[in-house]
């Protein structure tokens, strides 16, 4: 049995992983360097009085490893259960417990932390803040404190759960990743007509009878120019040589052929 971690190296693991977690990136390891440098304490704790032991564990913890970082605080925190209760025999399940949740965990996390929680966060932030609301500066940061404290928790679900809670997490969590990818989804797409305000000024009158086409387009869908105009920029994207700043242009230019070509129609039907 090795020795015993307190709160103070569990915390310090915490604090590095989420400010350094990054630190030392590189192409050979990914974060593989960054990694080590997290679980520092715990193997100086651990190994400090071994020194080769000490060595070839950092040289396998230094080795191929790249996911999330939020969901790398239940790895870490797995790991240092790990260290903890076999020693220096848990060199090859730390090995198989990172190369078996990294892949999985990256897509959990990619989808949580990074897509869904930043499209819904800043979508909402965004748009108060179009209309003046202060509150919109204040979303980002509180919504980024409650983060730094579910990161904090994971670090020591991880810890107390172990391998077991690591190994299950990634099954279990497949409901509620799902049902946060429908929510992202349904506010992104309320938000569309929100942001999106672009309307059609043509109008037809013949005699008595007269009609608005952007009244029509509102019986048949309402906010459908502005959905439009989503899907049309979501299809360029999706074409290896559009990117955001080629986009931008289209957009311009589109709107401007389209504005002269409204007026130019809106002219040509006053004639008559």
């Amino acid at each position: 049995m090795s020795e015993q971690l307190t709160k103070k190296e569990i915390n310090q693991v915490y604090r590095r992983n989420l400010l350094g977690f990054q630190w030392g990136w590189n192409y050979e390891v990914m974060q593989g360097l960054g990694y080590t440098w997290v679980m520092m304490p715990v193997l100086r704790k651990l190994y400090g009085n071994k020194p080769e032991a000490m060595k070839r564990i950092v040289k396998m913890q230094m080795g191929y490893y790249n996911s999330q970082p939020a969901m790398t605080h239940l790895v870490v925190g797995a790991d240092m259960a790990l260290e903890e209760e076999m020693g220096e025999q848990a060199e090859e399940a730390v090995v198989g417990l990172k190369t078996g949740l990294m892949g999985p965990f990256a897509s959990v996390g990619d989808t949580l932390f990074q897509a869904i929680y930043k499209s819904i966060v800043f979508s909402i932030a965004a748009y108060m803040a179009l209309e003046g609301n202060a509150v919109g500066l204040l979303i980002p940061l509180l919504t980024g404190c409650g983060l730094i404290y579910i990161r904090y928790q994971l670090t020591w679900t991880g810890y107390k759960q172990g391998k077991r809670l690591a190994l299950n997490f990634a099954d279990s969590i497949s409901p509620l990743t799902e049902a946060a990818s429908i929510l992202g989804l349904t506010v992104v797409g309320a938000l569309v007509p929100s942001v999106i305000s672009y309307r059609t000024d043509l109008a037809f009158q013949m005699g008595e009878v007269a009609f608005s086409i952007q009244e029509m387009l509102d019986k048949i869908l309402p906010g459908l120019i502005p959905l439009a105009v989503v899907f049309f920029a979501y299809r360029l994207l999706g074409k290896k040589k559009v990117n955001s700043t080629g986009l931008i242009f289209i957009l311009i230019a589109l709107g401007m052929i389209l504005g002269n070509l409204q007026n130019m129609l809106g002219f040509i039907v006053g004639l008559f």
